[in-house]
């Protein structure tokens, strides 16, 4: 089966969340020889992309969602190991990176592409999930001490708790020891310089690109 043909597999076991063919479809990449990385970006993630955008068209509940989410997580579980094998990951040599979904907000597909894309790119990636509360988030940077920090909000009405965290990390001390990343559908790089974070990134790509940029 050639890269093309797994690829498709991939999203398709994704649109059908079908954990056992992501798995299938992992372990046959690696048997194979095929680019992985390849795999995850034009399978994997495009599969979960599609499967967003037909949740805005509201052809699928978030159910369903969840469900092409574990399958695509599924995947992806069996390549990790295979690309510290590889040196496509530094297993966190880069350093630690926390993401999430703002208070409020439960979306949590874009959020989880880009966390993928920063884990093969070299971060330790601590995902805490969605609808994190405020004072848990600030906690983590606590106990953690990351690079940088990336929150996601997927409504208006919850980007507001992305400057609240600019000011919460300020107030604790902690703002200049991280880079803050923002990010989702109704965030701009208007927004980004208004509440005085670093970064502004539209997409997976661009957060990783932009932030080793930051790191040199």
């Amino acid at each position: 089966m050639n890269q093309s043909e797994l690829n498709e597999k991939a999203k398709q076991a994704v649109i059908c969340h079908d954990v056992e063919e992501a798995v299938s479809v992992a372990k046959e990449a690696i048997s194979s020889g095929a680019d992985i990385v390849n795999l995850v970006h034009n399978g994997y993630t495009e599969g979960i992309r599609k499967v967003g955008d037909m949740f805005q068209e509201k052809k699928v509940n978030l159910v369903q969602i969840m469900a092409s989410a574990e399958a695509m997580n599924a995947g992806i579980d069996i390549l990790t190991p295979e690309f510290k094998k590889q040196g496509k990951s530094a297993d966190g040599d880069i350093g630690r990176f926390i993401i999430c979904t703002v208070q409020g907000d439960i979306h949590s597909i874009g959020k989880d592409i880009v966390a993928v894309m920063l884990s093969i790119s070299g971060f330790d990636v601590i995902n805490l999930g969605r609808d994190v509360p405020i004072e848990d988030l600030i906690e983590a940077v606590k106990d953690y001490k990351p690079l940088a920090v990336g929150t996601s909000a997927l409504m208006t009405s919850t980007m507001i708790n992305q400057k609240i965290i600019e000011e919460a990390l300020r107030e604790k001390g902690l703002r200049d020891k991280v880079i803050t990343n923002v990010g989702g559908a109704p965030v701009t790089q208007q927004w980004c310089d208004k509440i005085g974070a670093d970064v502004y990134s539209e997409n997976a790509s661009e957060c990783v690109s932009k932030i080793l940029s930051i790191l040199g």
